[in-house]
């Protein structure tokens, strides 16, 4: 029992070194899928719908919170990559513009929408209610919250009262799913969940490794990416639980500008002529495939 104990400790090690890496240089290495290149046509009739600024200005600036793998992460040259990339990448060469991506806080990124700082964003945003007041939403994907833990631990999340549990800074797991849930551990007498807040997806990962948190809860294309990547190092984490409350991805833009139809067309193109289920199936996240792009499509 000791010899296997260190042997696991040292696979640990090795795991939280590689990912600590990866997570420094933010590193595109085997681990990681590579972008994919697709060229996809102007459409005069889509493209004529952008604010005439941003039209006469041919680029479109997109703000974005890497890493979230693989939805939005860095690769080894520094570059933005990632499911979502490929997405407004190929939006905007539908709408005839040039994408200039902005790295950015997450919490800063629907403000500086706001502001006029960008014209977009897209970073795994949860089309709400809540933010619909702020911002407009183009949805272009359907996710759910799912949980993961060591393989073998006993990790429930409808009860996981007194459990550690890690989650990224302002997404939906921070402000509602775990919060919610806590409460529910209170009302019944038992203790809170303790919630460990992350500014970054990978950290939340590499504290899971080390048993630093019993869990993290995060988005589920994130959640499978994160236990298919980790056990490409040896190391065992595991889907835990049902998918939860499962809600559309939006692109956020400019509350009644413009620029939403316009996207949210570009958006049906790419869905109807094959190039959304060509990224998707790329990254390996076509089950979260939507049919219809909708302008603000949370449910009320």
């Amino acid at each position: 029992m000791r010899g296997e104990r260190l042997r696991r400790f040292g696979a640990i090690l090795l795991a939280v070194t590689m990912l600590a890496a990866t997570a420094c240089t933010n590193d595109e290495s085997e681990l990681d899928v590579a972008p994919i290149t697709l060229q996809v046509s102007e459409q005069p009739e889509i493209a004529a719908l952008v604010p005439p600024r941003i039209a006469q200005s041919g680029v479109l600036r997109v703000g974005t919170n890497p890493p979230y793998q693989p939805n939005e992460f860095k690769d080894r040259d520094g570059r933005i990559v990632g499911f979502d990339i490929d997405i407004m990448k190929a939006i905007s060469q539908v709408l005839g513009l040039r994408p200039e991506f902005f790295e950015s806080d997450f919490d800063k990124i629907i403000p500086s929408i706001q502001a006029g700082t960008y014209d977009a964003g897209i970073s795994s945003f949860t089309d709400t209610a809540e933010r619909e007041k702020q911002v407009d939403f183009v949805t272009y994907y359907r996710a759910g919250v799912q949980w993961v833990q060591r393989t073998g631990d006993e990790i429930d999340p409808d009860n996981a009262c007194g459990k550690r549990v890690g989650v990224q800074s302002t997404t939906v797991e921070d402000t509602e799913e775990i919060p919610a849930k806590s409460a529910a551990c209170v009302a019944a007498g038992k203790p809170p969940i303790d919630k460990q807040k992350f500014d970054a997806q990978d950290q939340a990962v590499t504290a899971l490794l080390l048993g630093k948190i019993d869990a993290f809860s995060a988005d589920s294309p994130v959640s499978a990416y994160a236990v298919t990547k980790t056990a490409k190092i040896g190391e065992d984490l595991e889907l835990v639980g049902p998918m939860y409350d499962a809600a559309p991805y939006g692109i956020p833009l400019p509350k009644g500008s413009a620029l939403g139809p316009a996207v949210q067309q570009a958006m049906q193109y790419l869905i109807d002529n094959g190039y959304y289920r060509t990224i998707a199936e790329h990254w390996g996240v076509e089950a979260g495939m939507i049919e219809t792009a909708q302008i603000n499509g949370a449910s009320p």
